[in-house]
């Protein structure tokens, strides 16, 4: 979603009808997760994908149907064993659509909403999927204030309530209430999607492995810093026009950075006046991934001198080095599609053995979250 809402955005504000497809629901196998979404916009243009290609040739009539009748659909699709030429996902998995029409007259927010995301305010959009609320009501919630609404006072109540804590962790999935938002009922489901900012990918070093980790990086939908304290490489030429180019010591930067618990730092110095400081810093404060460039016996140099640091063994276990999966990885363009297949593999929990020696499901469901987080 969060890449087709531009598009989707100049067509709302020329007050152009579409219609949009969003994932509400999977299991099994599914290609795309909840939140993906397709549009069908002014002269049949179509923005995005719900399945890689599966069942986008029906979902495409669903969106025209829809945006020009007014009426918000829910549609699964499946594989059928029964007709191989159903409509239907070759995958083996299931996937449910909520397919609404969206104008300004029908969803008043959703200009803001857009223009939140692009700006990397934090927002959750609620939308009715099922139940005798209104399917497609939608409810715009930010940190500070909201925009819409679902039908009822008490629904509005709580589900912001609920949406504010999905956006505090970045989470999206469907949640269940009574008519008037009760908690114990289930007979309005209601889908929440959030739209926190992009993740921060710091890289330290401005080698030239940090510009390739930078532009895959941003390739991802990080949002790319690349710092160094020596001028003469940390120049803005060098690294993808959306990275941000900083001039100064790796440790102090990072002190003063916010980082969270989806937070990428590559530390590619490999030089110890740099990385002790830095890594120092870095593994006593949240992060998803911290990794360190270098030599197995820079490894163990580089351990050795953080435990002199007072670093305890808890601490160290969360740094990959040498940084990235094995695969055999030369050029600095290399190197940086091992670091980042590591970066997603940790994040998804894949073990990063080749999908011809593994067993199950290639799309594995997302990992459960974390109730203390």
């Amino acid at each position: 979603m969060r890449d087709v809402l531009p598009v989707l955005g100049r067509w709302y504000a020329a007050g152009a009808p579409f219609g949009l497809a969003t994932v509400v629901g999977v299991s099994r196998s599914a290609p795309r997760d909840p939140g993906a979404a397709m549009a069908v916009g002014p002269d049949d243009e179509v923005v995005g994908s719900v399945s890689g290609g599966c069942v986008e040739g029906a979902v495409f009539e669903l969106a025209r149907e829809v945006a020009a009748d007014g009426e918000a659909r829910l549609e699964t699709f499946g594989y059928s064993d029964e007709d191989a030429f159903a409509v239907g996902l070759t995958c083996g998995g299931e996937i449910t659509l909520l397919v609404r029409p969206v104008t300004p007259e029908l969803d008043p927010a959703f200009g803001e909403v857009a223009a939140s995301v692009e700006a990397g305010e934090p927002v959750t959009v609620a939308t009715v999927t099922g139940g005798p609320a209104r399917r497609g009501a939608t409810l715009a919630v930010w940190p500070d204030r909201v925009a819409g609404g679902l039908g009822t006072e008490g629904l509005d109540v709580a589900v912001t309530a609920d949406a504010r804590g999905e956006l505090a962790l970045g989470a999206t999935g469907l949640r269940h209430y009574g008519p008037e938002g009760q908690r114990r009922e289930d007979a309005v489901e209601v889908f929440l999607q959030s739209f926190a900012p992009p993740p921060r990918l710091l890289v330290f070093g401005a080698i030239d492995y940090a510009a390739s980790v930078a532009r895959i990086g941003v390739f991802l939908g990080y949002r790319v810093t690349v710092c160094d304290a020596r001028p003469v490489f940390a120049t803005a030429r060098r690294f993808p026009e959306e990275a941000e180019v900083v001039v100064e010591w790796p440790h102090r930067y990072l002190a003063g950075a916010d980082t969270d618990d989806r937070t990428v730092i590559c530390v590619l110095t490999h030089d110890p006046k740099f990385d002790v400081p830095l890594l120092t810093e870095a593994l006593r404060r949240p992060a998803a991934y911290i990794g360190a460039m270098g030599s197995r016996r820079t490894h163990e140099d580089r351990a050795a001198r953080l435990r002199e640091a007072g670093l305890t063994e808890a601490e160290l276990s969360r740094l990959r080095s040498p940084v990235g999966l094995d695969l055999g990885a030369r050029t600095p363009e290399e190197v940086a599609v091992s670091v980042a297949a590591e970066i997603v593999a940790l994040r998804w929990g894949g073990s990063g053995a080749p999908l011809t020696a593994t067993r199950g499901a290639v799309h594995p469901p997302r990992p459960p979250a974390d109730p203390a987080r």
